[in-house]
């Protein structure tokens, strides 16, 4: 054993590489990306990894492998265990033989996703075992801990970090390359009364799950991390709890010291629900407050519990108002919220950080404590995500928008870097729902109204995780509409991971790029151009000759990345010839373009500019030149 400074992702990698996986699938999405990077950089000899098309492919490849008695991990966040949920569903019901975890990244706030889902309740909704750590330490134990799980139960089980965990840094023991499980699959074995899903077998593997959860919420009850503490000692008599789960159990541990006499319960399995350990918890109690994120999870088991046992115990938490309905917790709401609960008034702060009880520490995972008193952190200046200076999509959109002017037009949008085309000044974005949908709505909104000129924008990784059906649903039903496809040759957004694409995989292997020109065109699409959106003028004039053909055509922007493709030469304004129009600023809003409040002209920020040249090719006075990018 060694101990390593690692990344909640990192660690749960390696607890993976440690417990013998042999393949890990996954889709990249903040914040569970690092996960699957971190194995591919990390794994020995014989370990697969990919990155599927999407998150539904992911988890089909890691249930083929579990089928064949492999330790296979599958990674995801929270909105890409929507797309997968169609195989989990029905794989809750066959089963796997060798040991399979779904790592779903939850973003409670959320910081970079669409919604604030809780796989908490989407477990118990699958009748799947989850496990829910506390941090990065707790992170890489659980992964041991779910494999054994699944290969016992001989199903997927959950593991469901949050954004703080994934992303939070501790010093971790871990084990030693030498020592890592070397797991031999069986192969697999042709059982058709198994592996093939009918109505008689989903009758009776749904009555051998029920009576398996009941079992198992009785052994989670013994679980190592799910834990009963109290502040004053084993010999106190509070009348007092909290129940939390996560990282809301270091708010808590952060804001208790032994003077508040309260009794902790952890719950690191909330399905199924360790209820025996919830009794021996509540025994005794008056009142417990439930500190946690998203779902009201263990205040309504809580409520269930006292209801099926007779106990007359107050639950307060997010049912009750005592606890935020959504966000993220944090140190301070969590103190607010404690605060309240036990009535603590301004004398008892000075008390209240680093001095609880170690056993509690220990308990929760916690390695330290901040300790002392700290300045305010200053109030941070706001920072509205805008994209890249450089960026080709602000060409591709600023060329449909000057191609389309006077005409009735809508602009859906979809998830990745390009949503950010609905700030201003670009203005491009006028519906994004979740990854793919844009093509779809654009074709509801022209059968209702036909005289709309419609673009559909999608990324290049995003058409091939879930924009083809939608160009196939488009073509078939001879819909009316632009598929602008905004390739940038790679995943940018979630940190340019590879895509079929791109013409690498995640095993290091250079491959056939699979052409969405000749995609679209097997399909059936007879117009397809390709430009690059920082030609403004042809960019410009193919947008106008793309969009007055009938039915279904695309158009692909290729441009790389900027940061794939690095300035040979920066643009620089020539303040003699500058007349202060600012139009450059107005119409595009690149971040290194900067007027001069003194004087009304621009200048560039030679710091962030990328020499695409956009800005010198709308400057009605040639006042911006020299940019050139390699």
């Amino acid at each position: 054993m060694h101990r390593e400074f690692l990344m909640g992702n990192e660690a749960m990698a390696l607890g993976a590489l440690a417990s013998g996986v042999n393949v890990v699938a996954g889709y990249p999405g903040t914040p569970s990306t690092e996960v699957l990077e971190t194995v591919a950089r990390r794994r020995p000899e014989g370990v697969y990894v990919e990155w599927s098309v999407n998150e539904k492919a992911a988890l089909e490849v890691a249930a083929g492998a579990a089928y064949a008695g492999a330790r296979a991990l599958v990674t995801m966040k929270q909105v890409g265990l929507n797309v997968a949920s169609d195989p989990l569903m029905s794989l809750s019901y066959i089963g796997v033989k060798g040991g399979m975890v779904v790592l779903v990244a939850d973003d409670p706030g959320p910081i970079s996703s669409q919604t604030e889902q809780d796989t908490r309740t989407f477990a118990a909704y699958a009748k799947l075992p989850i496990l829910d750590p506390s941090s990065p330490s707790e992170a890489y134990a659980m992964m041991g801990d779910a494999f054994a799980l699944s290969e016992e139960l001989g199903c997927p089980v959950i593991v469901r970090p949050t954004t703080r965990v994934d992303h939070g840094y501790e010093d971790v023991e871990v084990a030693d390359a030498c020592d890592w499980v070397r797991h031999e699959p069986e192969g697999f074995v042709r059982d058709p009364s198994r592996w093939v899903i009918f109505p008689a077998l989903s009758v009776r593997a749904h009555a051998a799950i029920e009576k398996r959860d009941a079992l198992l919420a009785k052994r989670l009850s013994s679980y190592a991390r799910n834990t009963v503490t109290q502040t004053a000692g084993p010999d106190a008599r509070p009348r007092l709890g909290i129940a939390t789960h996560g990282v809301s159990v270091t708010y808590v541990a952060e804001n208790l010291s032994e003077k508040d006499d309260v009794r902790v319960l952890r719950v690191a399995t909330p399905y199924p629900f360790p209820e025996d350990l919830a009794a021996d918890f509540l025994a005794g109690l008056d009142e417990v407050l439930c500190v946690e994120e998203l779902d009201p999870v263990i205040e309504r088991a809580l409520v269930a519990t006292c209801g099926r046992r007779g106990l007359n115990v107050k639950i307060r938490g997010k049912l009750t108002g005592d606890i935020q309905p959504s966000g993220e917790n944090t140190v301070e709401s969590v103190e607010r919220a404690i605060d309240g609960f036990l009535g603590r008034g301004e004398a008892d702060e000075s008390g209240r950080q680093g001095d609880f009880p170690r056993a509690v520490l220990q308990a929760v995972g916690r390695s330290c404590l901040s300790t002392g008193n700290h300045p305010a952190a200053p109030t941070l200046p706001i920072r509205p995500p805008v994209l890249c200076a450089g960026c080709p999509h602000r060409a591709s959109f600023y060329a449909v928008k000057k191609a389309t002017r006077g005409r009735k037009t809508l602009f859906c949008g979809d998830i990745g870097c390009y949503t950010l085309g609905n700030a201003a000044p670009l203005d491009m974005v006028d519906t994004c729902l979740c990854m793919g949908a844009g093509i779809n709505i654009a074709q509801g909104v022209t059968h209702v109204e036909p005289d709309t000129t419609a673009f559909a924008f999608v990324g290049d990784s995003t058409f091939f995780a879930s924009g083809i059906t939608g160009v196939v649903n488009a073509f078939y039903n001879q819909a009316n509409m632009t598929l602008v496809v905004l390739d940038n040759s790679t995943t940018a957004m979630t940190g340019h991971q590879p895509h079929p694409g791109t013409g690498r995989t995640m095993m290091g292997q250079v491959v056939e790029k699979v052409s969405i020109e000749r995609v679209l065109r097997a399909i059936g699409l007879t117009v397809v151009e390709t430009v690059d959106p920082l030609d403004h003028e042809a960019a410009v004039e193919t947008v106008r000759r793309v969009a007055d053909e009938p039915g279904v055509k695309a158009i692909i922007f290729r441009s790389p990345c900027v940061v794939l493709a690095r300035p040979k030469a920066r643009s620089a304004v020539d303040a003699d010839k500058c007349v202060g129009c600012q139009r450059c600023v107005r119409e595009l809003g690149c971040p290194a373009l900067v007027p001069d409040a003194a004087t009304g002209k621009v200048r560039i920020d030679a710091a962030q500019c990328t020499g695409c040249t956009l800005c010198e090719q709308i400057c009605p006075t040639h006042a911006i030149s020299g940019g050139e990018r390699l």
